[in-house]
């Protein structure tokens, strides 16, 4: 994916840059700034004297010595002053000029510490929501690999309020779910109900059969259920005209989802975080089997609603259940409209899920 999340010591990281959190004299600093230094030897320091003084917002190359990278990036984030003193257009230009410098090194690959989130006193919430819309924007318009390199989960906090709400909307469906299933309930019927109102879609669609009508109603007696498989098709029909009949697989539906957004295919593919490379091969096999992670990353691309997405990603032999934590969290992001898979992703690492796309 061309925007990842990763738990790790940025001076482990194997890319063509690494963004140092530098200070605007040559000194060495804590944190990041003091790992760098110490991974890539006394060589580093010499070439950073060499530069001088670094305005805040703005950023300086050397090269990386002992670094497993080409170059370093030093970014001098600034410090945070309450908000009143162009903070967060400081922090975005950090981003965008160390995104632009590493594209005129010609440089494939880039990890980022979360800038100026340290020491500098930045709000991480805020910080966070500035790395991934300026990360977001390059992006579009750019193809490399980028990293945000961290060492834990409590980072990624976008907001204490889409915190919370996607805390109680997991309570209210991944929590229950898993209760139902580990404990069961004081009333089998109240499952069974449920059950029958997630079914009646099938039904409706011929793949289930009921004895009487009165089955799809929402109160019914347990006992008196009872469910047939759809009568299956002739077994004279012709298999050509059944071959016919089956639906467009993913790719297919894929490419007529994108014709129908009057987009291009690369503002689809980099807004779903899929290389060049993973969409041509989507592109070019009928029969691609995608990952699920990859199937919904299309689908928040694409701005599907939750019956868009359940039977697009279905075409690829996937569903979205309440039995999932990944799912319910995906599932969040759809209903409230919120396609931006950069935030989804933050949240999903904070829960310890997948990321989209993979």
């Amino acid at each position: 994916m061309p925007f990842e999340i990763v738990r790790n010591d940025i001076t482990n990281m194997q890319v063509d840059a690494i963004v140092n959190t530098a200070n605007p004299k040559p000194i060495v600093g804590w944190g990041v700034d003091a790992g760098i230094h110490k991974k890539a030897g006394p060589k580093l320091l010499e070439a950073r004297s060499k530069i001088g003084l670094i305005r805040f917002g703005d950023v300086s190359i050397t090269p990386a010595f002992n670094l497993d990278a080409r170059i370093v990036i030093h970014a001098v984030g600034p410090i945070w002053q309450g908000g009143n003193f162009s903070e967060e257009a400081l922090l975005a230009r950090c981003y965008t000029r160390a995104l632009e410098a590493a594209k005129s090194h010609n440089c494939e690959s880039i990890a980022f510490p979360l800038i100026s989130a340290g020491n500098h006193g930045f709000p991480k919430p805020l910080a966070l929501q500035i790395a991934i819309r300026e990360i977001s924007a390059f992006l579009m318009n750019n193809d490399m690999q980028v990293y945000l390199v961290v060492f834990g989960q409590e980072t990624f906090r976008l907001s204490e309020k889409l915190f919370h709400s996607v805390e109680s909307y997991i309570d209210d469906n991944y929590i229950l779910d898993k209760t139902y299933d580990e404990y069961g309930v004081s009333d089998k019927c109240d499952v069974r109900n449920l059950e029958l109102r997630q079914l009646s879609r099938a039904m409706e669609e011929g793949e289930y059969a009921v004895r009487s009508s009165k089955y799809l109603s929402a109160e019914v007696s347990c006992d008196d259920m009872e469910l047939l498989p759809a009568p299956c098709a002739p077994i004279t029909a012709d298999l050509e005209e059944l071959l016919s009949g089956i639906d467009a697989g993913f790719s297919e539906t894929l490419l007529m989802l994108i014709d129908r957004t009057g987009k291009k295919d690369s503002e689809i593919y980099r807004k779903a975080n899929v290389d060049r490379k993973l969409f041509s091969k989507i592109r070019n096999n009928p029969d691609y089997k995608p990952t699920k992670p990859t199937a919904l990353s299309f689908a928040i691309a694409l701005e599907l609603n939750l019956d868009e997405t359940q039977d697009f990603i279905a075409r690829a032999g996937y569903t979205l259940t309440h039995s999932s934590k990944f799912d319910v969290i995906v599932e969040y992001f759809i209903v409230h409209e919120n396609y931006n898979i950069h935030e989804l992703n933050a949240v999903l690492f904070e829960h310890d899920q997948p990321l989209l796309c993979v």
